[in-house]
């Protein structure tokens, strides 16, 4: 299927790895031209040559978000690269319980997830209203609708990703810029993975490789019978930023195998 986004400019925070990543190179498979960010500048510049061989323009910006002044000039350069698509996927991840946490945990977890997001989006935002379309896809999580005791201060800042979403789509109403969310279940990962061998180690004492049917039925038993890949988040965001989702709006889409059910 045609997406019909050849030619238009994205902008995908964090994309120097993992979601990030994949995101920007299934944008660029439908034409897109992405502006690869991310803190690291090898990892960055790797991904936009990814980016690149699919025969779009590809650039890198750096930067810390939650470093004063950054997110803005990093919205900036979106701006001047011609960006009517903006992916807010960078987004720190951290287990804190109820009794361990501290100010700075919620702090360090608003600080890097929704700030971000607001600071970007702001900045962006008369550019995209200027022209008259554009989109704001923003990540958010399972833990949003089950949020889990070990990830208070996570799942709280993504349940805020997900509130503004809904709060920027009436704010744009009229203006042809749509605002929507998309949030992933448990994702394969490398870290993911280690995560979970670490736990059994401790647990254990010992380390067994398990396949993914046992992780998924262990620690995100869902219908889908599976854990999810960085390709079923990107494939949402691409239908998301495209033209044929201009009658999606304000909507958190739940990418991960039915685990928080309905509604």
């Amino acid at each position: 299927m045609d997406l019909r986004l050849a030619g238009q400019g994205a902008l995908v925070t964090g994309s120097s790895a993992g979601i990030g990543a994949t995101i920007a190179e299934m944008l660029a498979d439908e034409g897109c031209e992405v502006l690869v960010h991310g803190r690291d500048a090898g990892a960055a510049a790797a991904v936009a040559e990814r980016v690149a061989a699919r025969g779009v323009r590809a650039e890198v910006v750096l930067g810390d978000l939650t470093e004063p002044g950054v997110a803005e000039q990093v919205a900036l350069t979106a701006r001047d690269f011609g960006a009517r698509i903006l992916v807010n996927n960078a987004g720190p991840f951290a287990e804190h319980d109820w009794d361990s946490s501290q100010p700075s945990d919620w702090r360090a977890a608003f600080e890097g997830n929704v700030l971000p997001t607001v600071r970007v989006s702001q900045t962006l935002l008369p550019s995209l209203r200027a022209h008259g379309w554009g989109r704001v896809i923003t990540i958010g999580s399972r833990a949003v609708r089950t949020p889990l005791p070990h990830m208070a201060t996570y799942s709280a800042a993504k349940a805020a990703v997900v509130n503004m979403t809904t709060s920027l789509a009436r704010h744009l109403a009229g203006t042809g810029v749509t605002a929507n969310c998309v949030s992933p279940g448990v994702i394969v990962t490398p870290s993911l993975y280690r995560m979970i061998e670490e736990r059994a180690a401790a647990e254990t004492d010992e380390v067994t490789g398990r396949d993914e049917a046992d992780i998924a039925a262990e620690y995100a038993p869902n219908p889908s019978g599976r854990l999810g890949r960085p390709q079923d988040i990107a494939a949402a965001v691409a239908y998301l930023a495209s033209p044929l989702a201009d009658y999606v709006n304000g909507i958190e889409l739940r990418v991960d195998g039915g685990i928080t059910g309905t509604p």
